[in-house]
């Protein structure tokens, strides 16, 4: 019988984006905290279109280790409403067990009955399939916190399903990113990763769900799931993006040269719909006279109120 799931993570709910200038006619770091909370519908939305009764969230659900009560409770209420899955929640590195001890206490005391914390590293029963955790402990970790997926055990003719957070790559060179290959050591059907915001597939069967709402201008896409069936032990899983993002987040090069019409070019580059619902950075390059840069900055201030940000950076 085929296994299906919901894979996600890093929701990163309760985030403030205080980066983001606040203009003093509108609230667009309210709405995007919003748009954070409101993943968590989606998830369930994606999850009954797909016919799974299981979501996986690969760790950093909360962006801090102390996120406010009412933020944990209303997280833990939208997610208690859709009583048709089973939400699997794995610590991260931004919600890790040591620093967000207190957050993990409530999420066992004041949970609904069908969020389960992953607290610790013992296989789970998915009826019929076993998900095998890796729940972060520390914020900073110098090991590969998928290597005790080799040893853990699960019942003869039950899926393997891996749950953890953290690279496949290790920029410091500390040990601490995850073996690409791990599936292979561990026997799994499949590896659902977070920690990397963007859509990344490592192999098919060890993938990165990437933020079901994106937070920065670097994978000009919006967020997706991951709806994922596997038709049994062994099979090739089955994996389907599934838009669930309210914000895009565009970088756009803007190249000028001399005696260019510079507001005609910047009003080329911009996307024709959609625009309260898009974060804008336009890159300007090249060389442009005062005039220019004059009309620029003046085409630009004409065209930022229809979006929900808008930055022209003219720094190259």
């Amino acid at each position: 019988m085929s296994f299906r799931f919901i894979h996600s993570s890093d929701l990163h709910i309760g985030k403030k984006f205080g980066t983001i200038p606040q203009p003093a006619d509108g609230n667009i770091r309210g709405r995007l905290m919003e748009a954070r909370h409101s993943a968590i519908a989606r998830l369930a939305a994606a999850a009954r279109d797909h016919g799974a009764a299981h979501i996986l969230l690969a760790g950093d659900t909360f962006d801090t280790a102390t996120p406010s009560p009412s933020v944990i409770r209303q997280a833990l209420a939208a997610m208690g409403e859709a009583a048709e899955v089973t939400w699997w929640m794995l610590p991260g590195n931004h919600d890790n067990l040591r620093e967000a001890e207190p957050l993990w206490d409530m999420i066992r005391r004041d949970g609904p009955p069908n969020v389960v914390a992953l607290d610790t590293g013992e296989p789970r029963e998915m009826g019929g399939a076993t998900l095998l955790p890796c729940p972060v402990e520390y914020r900073a970790n110098a090991s590969d916190l998928t290597e005790p997926l080799v040893r853990m055990p699960s019942p003869e003719g039950a899926l393997r399903i891996g749950l953890a957070h953290g690279g496949v790559t290790d920029f410091n060179e500390t040990g601490a990113s995850i073996a690409p290959d791990r599936d292979r050591s561990a026997r799994l059907d499949y590896l659902a990763l977070g920690d990397w915001h963007g859509r990344m597939r490592v192999s098919e069967r060890v993938q990165f769900s990437g933020s079901p709402e994106q937070d920065q201008f670097k994978h000009d896409r919006r967020g997706v799931c991951l709806a994922v069936q596997i038709d049994g032990p062994g099979a090739e899983p089955q994996v389907r993006e599934i838009e669930t993002g309210t914000f895009l987040w565009r970088e756009v090069p803007l190249p000028l040269h001399r005696g260019q019409d510079c507001a005609a070019a910047l009003a080329a580059v911009l996307p024709a719909s959609g625009r309260r619902d898009i974060l804008m950075r336009i890159a300007a390059r090249g060389w442009a006279g005062l005039a220019d840069q004059a009309m620029l900055r003046q085409a630009a201030q004409t065209h930022a109120p229809e979006f929900a940000h808008f930055d022209l950076d003219t720094s190259a």
